[in-house]
């Protein structure tokens, strides 16, 4: 215990000192010194570690709103990633961040909030306030969790953290080999859900946002969509434009700073790509008449590329592709995949997506492709591209793959629900 608060306090020191020329940083320490916590009476917590959390746990979320309207909804983030985006979310009475771990800090905040119960998606596992809910009689679950042999839960060393595990009401988890390493510790009280993310995309695919210019971008053309993607993704995408000249490209990048987007244009064939806030707001881009009534496309017959430099639309963007590919493969990990395969689209990625069971089964079924060098890529992209027979076997089985993994968020909410009957 003493060596997990040092930790929280160094992590703290850490952070503050980033936060002197680390923008993200700073909106950790600010956001947190600045807020100011409304009192609740018997609230329900959710809590997600960062905008993918978020995005995961959102059918829960939007489950209970719909389900019990006249209880307060609190919501807290661990990173201003999610919190900067969804703070104001119309399907929370308060979003916050979450206050650093230490004793007094979780009291404060669960008897500021008085929580029925607290709901935290996939990870984050915090010793104070998982004893503090504890204390307090409060229930707590995890959903769409998942573990892995070598966490800290599965350690010689790591009591402190199986202790934590003991907090937990019920879990929620997304795989069988989850529900064994539990069991292994003598923790029974699972119940193997699946993945909530599934029912989102799910229905995000059955009810996609129209975006503004990107039809017209198209132009009926097949369209390549490169979502969340590095610098080292990049490197190798940026090929792909001159070769498949009969496609367009839409390249949304995992960071939109300035000077990202405008490295990511260069590296594309000059004058071939354009930012998406300017296409949407220069005239000259968009559809125009001629005197004869035809429609004429100006200035666009040598762009191939369009670059994202905006955040939130990445989901929605899927509807228009043919193929996709998710970025972060060549660093920690992949991003979301099933965001494009819930509309069909077969998805490439990097090398570095074991951690990712969907990465996993889709290349099991033949519907997704992890690369490692320019020549996979485009031998994948070629197959894909030229053979039509491959590109519409390959897309239904990861349409269907999608589909067939829906149903955890009613798996849930049936507990949930008995959960509320009881207060």
């Amino acid at each position: 215990m003493f060596l997990y608060n040092i930790g929280i306090k160094l992590y703290y020191f850490i952070v503050w000192l980033a936060s002197f020329f680390n923008t993200k940083a700073g909106l950790w320490i600010n956001g947190r010194r600045q807020q100011k916590l409304a009192h609740f009476d018997n609230s329900i917590w959710f809590h997600f570690a960062s905008l993918g959390e978020f995005e995961q746990g959102r059918p829960i979320l939007e489950a209970v709103r719909g389900q019990y309207p006249g209880k307060s909804i609190v919501v807290t983030f661990f990173s201003p990633s999610g919190y900067e985006i969804r703070k104001n979310t119309p399907l929370a009475d308060a979003v916050y961040y979450l206050p650093l771990d230490t004793k007094n800090n979780a009291r404060d905040f669960i008897d500021t909030i008085k929580p029925d119960m607290a709901i935290f998606t996939k990870y984050e596992y915090w010793y104070h306030y998982f004893n503090e809910l504890h204390k307090q009689s409060v229930p707590l679950y995890i959903v769409s969790g998942i573990f892995r042999p070598g966490q800290v839960f599965f350690k010689w060393y790591g009591g402190l953290h199986r202790k934590m595990l003991s907090f937990v009401m019920h879990f929620f988890l997304q795989d069988e080999s989850s529900k064994q390493l539990l069991n292994n510790l003598g923790i029974t009280n699972v119940t193997v859900s699946g993945d909530t993310r599934f029912d989102r995309v799910w229905a995000n695919a059955q009810n996609p946002k129209e975006i503004a210019g990107i039809s017209e971008f198209k132009n009926g053309q097949k369209l390549f969509i490169a979502g969340s993607t590095w610098p080292e993704d990049e490197k190798l995408l940026a090929t792909l434009p001159a070769l498949y000249p009969d496609w367009k490209f839409i390249f949304a990048p995992h960071e939109i700073g300035e000077d990202r987007v405008n490295h990511l244009i260069n590296l594309l064939p000059k004058g071939s790509a354009v930012k998406y806030s300017e296409w949407v707001e220069n005239s000259k881009f968009k559809i125009q008449n001629s005197k004869d009534g035809s429609n004429l496309i100006s200035h666009i017959s040598h762009l191939t590329s369009l670059v994202i430099d905006n955040i939130g639309m990445l989901s929605s963007l899927y509807a228009y592709g043919d193929i996709a590919y998710i970025g972060g493969g060549f660093g920690a990990g992949i991003h979301n995949t099933l965001e494009a395969a819930a509309f069909g689209l077969p998805v490439i990625f990097g090398p570095h997506y074991l951690k990712f069971n969907e990465a996993r089964e889709l290349i099991a079924l033949k519907a997704g492709f992890s690369i490692s060098d320019e020549t996979q890529l485009k031998g994948i992209v070629d197959t894909l591209i030229t053979d039509e027979a491959f590109y519409s076997t390959t897309s239904k089985k990861i349409y269907n793959y999608v589909q067939e993994h829906t149903g955890a968020t009613k798996m849930i909410m049936s507990h949930i629900d008995v959960q509320m009957c009881r207060l």
